[in-house]
């Protein structure tokens, strides 16, 4: 894992303000280690709450060379190419980066310890974040369901749309008021934040949900379980949505959804059914048609960072109306409304 005091440099090149630098954008907003500089060079010079909106003090640089001279001990992949691979001209700025004996954090499929293990010097790591710590874990048996805790899964209508800010956000708002609340992360960058979870798509697709109830279950004396999201299952690359819902047994779901959005950003024609449309397939296919734990879509976190204030209002409200179920941006507003929505619904589970 990554050591909250190890300084570290933020390789983000041509993304920041991008989805693909969601990795970049999540540590930045919720990590723990100092920042030396984000290295960009078609953003150098520009700020960060600029591009991303998140209220930090780092410097955007052009180069690593540029990085160097602010003293990083190490560097962390935060862009996320098509596929998780390594594109071969970041193979330079890798061993430029080893060379200046730099540690490495790699969100990537790709396994740098295996690439550039034997040029490390004393000291120096890579931590390779998909690398399972068991990559066949036990076939899952909804064990999951037996436990007396809220699970609440986060889902979503496409890919990188917040599932893991409004997950943590969520999480957050819920101990800030002393509730025995934990965030489970499933992806490279959730991982990265906290020190802990599962990648889940590194997993062979059979022992996928057991990776998940595995998690959950050694998670199990928690309260309340907040379950990163991925993917969606609107989306037709998407395969990660039955092994979190199997796996957990999630008996609650919150639906994250950018506002305005009309058709998945990625596929070009596939269009966005109506949000309570949504809601129907996602509580029928986590329930199974009844067959399996039932589960509800308890509130809606609406990504609303490409509108004006004025429209991001309009837009949480209209989308309250549409469904009926509270509905905020937890990054940009509050994320209390979701908290008391799953605060709610474990009281009310607790008393079955």
């Amino acid at each position: 894992m990554l050591d909250s005091n190890v300084r570290i440099a933020i390789y983000a090149e041509a993304a920041m303000g991008l989805p693909n630098a969601k990795m970049a954008e999540g540590i930045l907003r919720y990590g723990q280690n100092p920042v030396a500089a984000v290295i960009d060079s078609k953003s150098a010079g520009r700020s960060i709450r600029e591009l991303c909106g998140i209220d930090r003090d780092v410097p955007i640089v052009a180069s690593l060379d540029h990085a160097l001279k602010l003293r990083p001990e190490a560097l962390v992949l935060g862009t996320a190419p098509s596929g998780g691979r390594l594109p071969s001209e970041w193979i330079a700025v890798l061993e430029q980066a080893i060379d200046a004996k730099l540690s490495i954090v790699n969100g990537l499929h790709d396994r740098m310890a295996e690439l550039f293990g034997s040029r490390l010097g004393p000291g120096q790591w890579i931590w390779d974040i998909r690398e399972p710590k068991n990559s066949m874990p036990p076939i899952a048996t909804a064990r999951a369901s037996e436990l007396k805790n809220t699970r609440v899964l986060m889902i979503g209508t496409d890919m990188a749309i917040g599932k893991m800010s409004a997950g943590i956000e969520i999480r957050n708002s819920l101990t800030d008021d002393g509730c025995d609340a934990v965030f489970l992360p499933t992806g490279q960058t959730g991982i990265a934040i906290m020190g802990y979870g599962i990648p889940l798509d590194a997993f062979r697709v059979d022992h996928a949900a057991g990776a998940v109830e595995q998690m959950v279950m050694e998670h199990g004396n928690r309260a309340i379980q907040i379950i990163e999201g991925q993917g969606s299952l609107l989306h037709p690359g998407s395969t990660a949505n039955l092994p979190l819902m199997r796996g957990s047994c999630c008996n609650a779901m919150v639906l994250v959804h950018r506002a305005g959005m009309n058709k998945l950003d990625t596929t070009g024609d596939i269009f966005v059914p109506p949000l309570g449309d949504v809601i129907s397939l996602y509580e029928t296919t986590a329930s199974a048609n009844g067959a399996l734990t039932p589960s509800k879509v308890v509130g809606i976190a609406l990504n609303t960072r490409d509108l004006s204030d004025k429209d991001a209002v309009a837009a949480v409200a209209a989308a309250g109306n549409e469904t009926g179920l509270p509905v905020s941006d937890p990054v940009r507003h509050d994320a209390r409304p979701l908290a008391n929505a799953v605060l709610e619904t474990h009281r009310s589970l607790s008393q079955v």
